[in-house]
């Protein structure tokens, strides 16, 4: 019997040995990898994979992805790891990413996607991460940046999108980027007309409170090929009109405040940077020469544009002179309706009074020869 007990408890001590394996091997490392459970680091470079390997372990911090031939990221690919903080897919063959590919990711801090063939990112890509401070999207084929992906990137510090494809680039996405430190923006395909005067502007205020940008070297149109944007001054976009100078002088006067105040702060060891001074330079140069076009200003586009005083008092007036005359108009139309019911209320009581009245009469006449016919007999009796 005591013989029986002790088999039947090295059953179950090898049988809990193999549940404890089994788990184990469940979030084994890839074989495709390299794993460090120490530092929670997998390396899987340069393994030839085409997609992302499974049975990782969930409590991976950093995954490293790059020379690989994986060629897209489907919904939720890495909900194994939710924990991970820095995930590299540069130098592979990515040209499709779902819009839930990063979902989970909450803890995410630097994404790198460079080296691939991505023409466009989906607006809801970077919407759950609100950690991420490093992005890098260089060498790819983006057009453009959806302007709403800015509300998810106000943590950043780093955005790489140098050799893209991007002619242009929204200054307010940019303005949405308050953290930002370093930016890059070489060997893009720049269309240096009155629609990219605003990402001049910024940068010409981000790099006088201290960030890092590299060139941004124009190809079109071709009078400006192969000019930096810093440094081509506003006279030259002679396509744009001249009708923002107050906002112009709105902010020179902005940021020569703002230069002053760094002055008081910092005592006599403020020093600001030539580039610094050279911002109100740059932007008052568009006036000398009899430049006509030196006013050109992101406001140049049709939404931001100045409407003059008098245009706007005779749009007010014709407004209000359109609401006088609805109601004056709302009146006439109550007065009509209600003349037209009193004529018709009084055409029908004139005819009931003028058949009461026949009726009457008639009823008199048939009276009146009853009468004469009475008489007439009491006459010949």
């Amino acid at each position: 019997m005591q013989a029986a007990q002790e088999r039947l408890a090295d059953m179950r001590v090898v049988l809990v040995c193999a549940l404890l394996s089994l788990l184990s091997l469940s979030h084994a490392c890839p074989k495709e990898c390299n794993c460090n459970s120490n530092t929670k680091v997998v390396d899987c470079r340069g393994r030839g994979l085409y997609d992302i390997p499974r049975r990782l372990h969930p409590d991976t911090q950093e995954l490293y992805l790059q020379d690989n031939r994986i060629r897209g990221l489907g919904s939720m690919a890495f909900r194994e790891i939710p924990l991970v903080r820095i995930l590299d897919l540069s130098n592979n063959s990515i040209t499709s990413v779902s819009p839930t590919a990063l979902l989970g990711l909450r803890t995410l801090q630097r994404l790198s996607l460079a080296y691939n063939s991505l023409r466009e990112l989906d607006k809801r890509l970077l919407g759950p991460i609100r950690s991420l401070s490093h992005l890098d999207l260089s060498h790819n084929s983006l057009w453009g940046l959806p302007g709403a992906i800015g509300d998810s990137l106000r943590n950043l510090s780093h955005l790489g999108l140098a050799h893209n494809r991007l002619t242009r680039l929204d200054r307010s996405l940019l303005e949405a980027l308050t953290h930002l430190d370093s930016l890059t923006l070489r060997s893009n395909p720049w269309r240096c007309d009155c629609q990219l005067i605003g990402l001049k502007l910024w940068l010409e205020t981000y790099l006088f409170k201290g960030g890092v940008v590299d060139e941004v070297l124009c190809s079109q149109p071709e009078d400006m090929k192969d000019k930096d944007l810093q440094k081509v001054p506003y006279q030259l976009f002679h396509s744009c009109m001249a009708t923002s100078y107050h906002y112009l002088f709105a902010n020179i006067h902005h940021l020569e405040n703002e230069r002053l105040l760094r002055g008081h702060t910092h005592g006599n060891h403020a020093h600001p940077s030539s580039h610094a001074i050279h911002v109100p330079m740059a932007m008052g140069e568009g006036f000398g020469g009899g430049g006509g076009g030196g006013g050109c200003l992101p406001v140049c586009e049709p939404k931001q544009r100045h409407r003059p005083v008098n245009l706007r008092h005779a749009i007010a007036t014709v407004i209000i002179t359109g609401v006088v005359c609805g109601i004056v108009f709302l009146m006439m139309l109550a007065a009509a309706v209600y003349g037209c019911a009193y004529a018709a209320i009084m055409a029908k009581y004139q005819r009931e009074l003028k058949k009461n009245e026949e009726s009457a009469a008639a009823q008199g006449a048939d009276h009146a020869k009853a009468d004469e016919k009475e008489s007439l007999e009491n006459a010949i009796a």
